[in-house]
């Protein structure tokens, strides 16, 4: 299957590091060679960059490490094909607009019993599940809140319903982002580490590469970073429970409120 890689940032933050070892299992330490992605998303709007290629071979994903560009938000994606073809279109993440923000979106499983209903404002481009999936997350919470984005608790309680019916039909581990907050969902595996101060020194995994966070950082900054497996072999990555939705902003976990009704009905055209 695919793994994920996400940040969210209290500030703008480059992912160099963590990307570098990521990449690395793009074909090199891992076999996900069937294309690459990220999105990026900045005061700007979202940068959404993505290759066929696998991510050890892409000049794109070279491009990126040598010039690294800073976010509050990013979703990363390396593909092995389960669904669909070895395609541009097909490689995550993948990008639409609601309520006036644009949304970046990547998924690792394979939904083999799963399929979506046909029709609805959103459709996929290419014919992958995971793309199907985030279509129909779309048209469910449009068709659930047509006056516009509910209380945070609402919309988290609606993805969550959305995520959990999904899920029942494969391995839906997905990484969600409006470019403030980050929405991760875990089915099988999903890991994170917050990085805050007191900071300290992390060695990759994948290369023989590490970074002392003391000289890059200042006292108030802190990051979130969300991987299918941990990157580094000595920080305090944390597992997700299976079926657990966990919601980042400002490089932490938000606590979790007391469940809200969401009016979630099931679509069918």
């Amino acid at each position: 299957m695919c793994q994920l890689l996400a940040m969210n940032s209290s500030k703008p933050a480059a992912l160099d590091f963590s990307f570098a070892g990521f990449t690395r299992r793009g074909g090199d330490t891992d076999e996900h060679r069937d294309g690459w992605g990220i999105a990026l998303h900045g005061s700007d709007g979202c940068t959404l960059l993505t290759d066929h290629l696998a991510a050890i071979d892409s000049p794109l994903a070279a491009q990126l490490q040598r010039n690294p560009v800073k976010a509050r938000n990013a979703v990363a994606h390396i593909r092995k094909a389960t669904q669909g073809r070895i395609a541009p279109e097909n490689t995550h993440p993948f990008a639409r607009t609601l309520w006036g923000r644009t949304w970046s979106f990547a998924h690792n499983g394979d939904l083999k019993t799963w399929r979506a209903p046909s029709g609805g404002t959103y459709q996929a481009s290419g014919d992958t599940d995971s793309e199907q999936a985030f279509c129909h997350l779309f048209n469910t919470l449009q068709a659930c809140f047509p006056g516009g984005e509910p209380s945070h608790a609402v919309l988290r309680t609606a993805i969550e319903e959305v995520a959990r019916d999904i899920a029942a039909h494969g391995t839906f581990n997905f990484i969600l982002s409006d470019g403030e907050r980050l929405f991760a969902h875990c089915s099988t595996h999903l890991h994170y580490v917050i990085r805050e101060y007191p900071f300290s020194v992390a060695q990759l995994i994948d290369c023989e590469r590490s970074i002392d966070f003391r000289q890059h950082n200042h006292l108030d900054d802190r990051m979130a970073v969300i991987a299918t497996h941990p990157l580094t072999q000595n920080e305090a990555w944390q597992a997700f429970a299976p079926g657990e939705l966990k919601v980042f902003a400002g490089g932490a976990v938000l606590a979790e409120a007391a469940p809200q009704r969401a009016v979630y009905i099931q679509i069918s055209y």
